[in-house]
């Protein structure tokens, strides 16, 4: 069994017999702590010593941007966030108010969700630049995912497909939002970490079924719009009842599709 298998086997063996997303709600900070992303090592004796380091080396960062007045007390803690890692890897602009980048924006938007998830501040910055390093793996990958959610729409509605394709929506959809923020501001955190848990275990093709699965949900609703403007208006903006089951079946299509995906990017 190699060590990717091993560290998956209870979240497989679970799904395989029925039960999908078995603690599923600690299971991200769980793998967050995995050091093949960089935030623990292996041996728990040195995590003491490592938090340690990361609390110093937070405590200089956020320092140094108030030095350089960059930030403030009254600077929100999102963009606290945005501008420390600015500075840690070397992209801090010459001054706040210079526009942000979409990889900024999008950065800002997974702050802020990650933010309802974990309380401690540092502990939120660490795991919020570990997630989005994650992210930037799957770079080559997410240019693919719209033509997949396309495929799999087809597969599982073709009339609901076919219906964007006439209102022109298909290139219209919210992919950013879906694919790139990973449904972060259209999820309430509580759906959003059971998507993640997938995504920082190996795959983002889960956002794929999460987003062909709010379409199937919403289908009477987006077959009744007839502008792209506004099923994508719709989309973005989605009811908040029905994300934790759109969760759980969209976990469903990826195990139809894909059989028993553990790292199936």
């Amino acid at each position: 069994m190699t060590e990717d298998s091993q560290r998956n086997f209870r979240s497989v063996y679970y799904e395989k017999v029925g039960f999908r997303g078995v603690e599923e709600k600690k299971s991200l900070e769980i793998l967050l702590k995995d050091d093949r992303l960089g935030i623990l090592p292996p041996h728990h004796e040195s995590h003491a010593r490592v938090m340690l380091y990361r609390k110093e080396q937070y405590s200089d960062v956020l320092h140094a941007l108030k030095v350089i007045r960059f930030v403030s007390d009254a600077t929100p803690q999102v963009e606290v966030y945005l501008r420390m890692s600015q500075l840690e890897s070397g992209r801090l602009p010459r001054s706040p108010s210079f526009p942000l980048e979409p990889e900024d924006e999008v950065f800002l938007a997974i702050a802020k969700a990650m933010e309802e998830m974990v309380e401690d501040s540092v502990d939120c910055y660490w795991i919020i630049r570990c997630f989005v390093n994650q992210l930037n793996k799957y770079r080559d990958s997410l240019p693919q995912l719209p033509k997949a959610f396309e495929q799999y729409l087809n597969l599982e509605d073709s009339r609901l497909l076919s219906h964007l394709k006439t209102c022109s929506a298909v290139s219209k959809l919210p992919y950013d939002l879906w694919f790139k923020r990973c449904f972060a501001g259209c999820l309430p955190e509580s759906s959003l970490q059971r998507v993640w848990d997938k995504v920082v275990s190996g795959s983002c093709k889960i956002l794929v079924f999460v987003a062909v699965e709010i379409l199937l949900t919403f289908k009477i609703k987006v077959m009744a719009l007839n502008s792209a403007e506004k099923i994508t208006k719709f989309l973005e903006n989605i009811p908040q009842d029905s994300s934790d089951a759109i969760v759980s079946k969209a976990i469903d299509l990826w195990h139809k599709h894909c059989g028993t995906p553990v790292h199936s990017a």
